[in-house]
């Protein structure tokens, strides 16, 4: 196969990946699904590890921190709550790739008995300290 054929066989393939990932995310973060009650997407986690405790930051750009619940259930830790549109219904939306709409983070926990220690938000990010007890 000559290289500038290859060259645009690769290209025509990357284009349609990337489309089908558009479309992929469309279907899953519409509006209108928003309004739905389980929740429609996850925010992404870093835990980290120390002696004493563990802990999360969970990212929530965007997320008042009075619509986020923070549950401590036997080997989970759940995070849940809700970002709203920052627009209204008469506006025009011309790209949505943030993900808006009720979400929940179930992080597991290895064995052990945990508490919840601080919460507070920075930067956008729930930082959660979880004590080992």
């Amino acid at each position: 196969m000559p290289t500038r054929d290859l060259e645009s066989w690769m290209w025509a393939e990357a284009c349609a990946m990337i489309d089908r990932a558009d479309r992929l995310h469309r279907q899953f973060f519409r509006p209108s699904e928003m309004k739905s009650r389980p929740p429609s997407w996850e925010p992404p986690v870093d835990i980290y590890e120390t002696r004493c405790e563990f802990k999360i930051m969970i990212a929530l750009p965007g997320v008042n921190p009075e619509q986020v619940k923070v549950l401590l259930e036997k080997d989970h830790l759940i995070v849940n709550g809700k970002r709203h549109l920052p627009v209204s219904a008469e506006t025009d939306i011309r790209r949505l790739e943030i993900p808006y709409g009720r979400f929940e983070r179930i992080i597991d926990l290895p064995a052990g008995h945990f508490e919840i220690g601080n919460r507070e938000f920075l930067n956008g990010c729930l930082l959660i300290s979880l004590q080992k007890i």
